[in-house]
């Protein structure tokens, strides 16, 4: 079952220590849309039916990436995407959304997803693997 809206953007506003809801949103499609771009099959459709509608969208229709992007990228990618944004503060939203996705999606989703990414994206997610 989906995690409602009102849910999910309170808990990326909470984790974000966003003043507003427009913050956490903003954070929200970016990201989302970034992550979509990395993930593919069922895996990104199984992810996506665990988050409000209007974010299970984002996920699911981005511009596909060649390659998956290093996570360092991917942080410098969300940095030019969000408006004002540096890489410290890019680093801050990305850990908001991830950390709301993988608690939307529990473990075993969550280790589907960390497989198809480089190296080092389940501390963006705030799921350290064991190494």
């Amino acid at each position: 079952m989906p995690m409602r809206p009102e849910a999910f953007l309170g808990q990326v506003q909470e984790r974000g220590e966003y003043e507003t809801r427009a913050e956490a949103e903003r954070a929200a499609r970016v990201v989302l849309a970034l992550l979509g771009a990395h993930l593919v099959g069922t895996v990104r459709a199984e992810l996506a039916a665990r988050l409000p509608e209007t974010y299970a969208l984002i996920l699911l229709n981005p511009l596909q990436a060649a390659e998956p992007l290093p996570p360092e990228r991917f942080v410098r990618a969300a940095a030019a995407w969000i408006e004002g944004a540096t890489e410290r503060t890019a680093l801050w939203d990305i850990g908001a959304v991830l950390s709301t996705v993988a608690s939307a999606a529990g473990d075993v989703l969550m280790r589907e997803v960390l497989l198809q990414l480089p190296p080092g994206y389940d501390l963006l997610f705030g799921h350290p693997q064991p190494t």
